[in-house]
């Protein structure tokens, strides 16, 4: 991911502009920690998603990256996909492999209280966070996005006109990225009458560390997601 960030310029002029097929496979997209903070990804979403025929995708787990990777071999025109560095999260893997419907994310849990739109890494995170937000008597609905652009828009707005408290939740840095292409959708399409808090990293470099103390720090764990989801419901109750 850091390193793309050498190329952006071929990236605009030499595959975008005429809109190549060309698949740019991010590795540490996201936090790295031990790495050290050169090797920390936080950047793409932004820089990516701005960019005219660019597809930009981010798998919650190492099955969903395979489809994606075919989602990206079947696509006629520039595609991203990024994933982060780390063990895998075990989940099983399908026998058929299948490119995904472009732009189309998926509701992975149901429920009245509050909206949690989530991208890459972090669903599982809200998924964790969203077992802990029942004992609070808190009903989460999860969407896992895999999209940052095209954003399912569709499924976005219907979701947010119902649950009128959204959460977005991702591992890069606020400005430009997944949360702000919510608010932008939401803008387009005109709906009103929401709150929206957008969780992922404020306008910092991010130090040295293990990733999942640097997570806590920056609040886009579990418990961070469980916190800002409790203090939205409370204060529109």
């Amino acid at each position: 991911s850091t390193f793309l960030q050498r190329a952006y310029d071929q990236i605009v002029h030499d595959v975008c502009l005429d809109a190549h097929h060309v698949i740019f496979a991010l590795d540490r997209g996201g936090i790295v920690g031990d790495d050290g903070p050169t090797h920390n990804g936080l950047l793409d979403l932004s820089y990516l998603r701005s960019l005219p025929n660019m597809v930009v995708m981010a798998p919650k787990d190492e099955n969903e990256l395979r489809h994606m990777m075919a989602t990206a071999l079947n696509h006629n025109g520039p595609i991203a996909l990024r994933y982060p560095r780390g063990n895998c999260e075990g989940v099983q893997l399908d026998k058929k492999i299948q490119p995904l419907p472009i732009g189309k994310g998926e509701v992975l849990q149901m429920g009245d209280d509050i909206l949690i739109l989530a991208i890459g890494r972090m669903v599982n995170e809200a998924l964790v966070a969203c077992k802990t937000l029942l004992e609070h008597n808190i009903g989460a609905t999860i969407v896992n996005c895999r999209f940052i652009k095209p954003l399912d828009t569709a499924l976005i707005g219907s979701l947010v006109e119902k649950i009128p408290h959204v959460l977005t939740v991702e591992e890069n840095v606020i400005n430009g990225g997944f949360g702000s292409a919510v608010l932008e959708c939401l803008n387009d399409l005109g709906i009103s009458g929401y709150s929206l808090r957008r969780l992922g990293i404020p306008d910092t470099f991010v130090e040295h560390g293990p990733q999942a103390l640097l997570r806590a720090k920056y609040g886009i764990d579990a418990p961070s997601i469980v916190d800002a989801a409790i203090k939205m419901v409370e204060k529109g109750a």
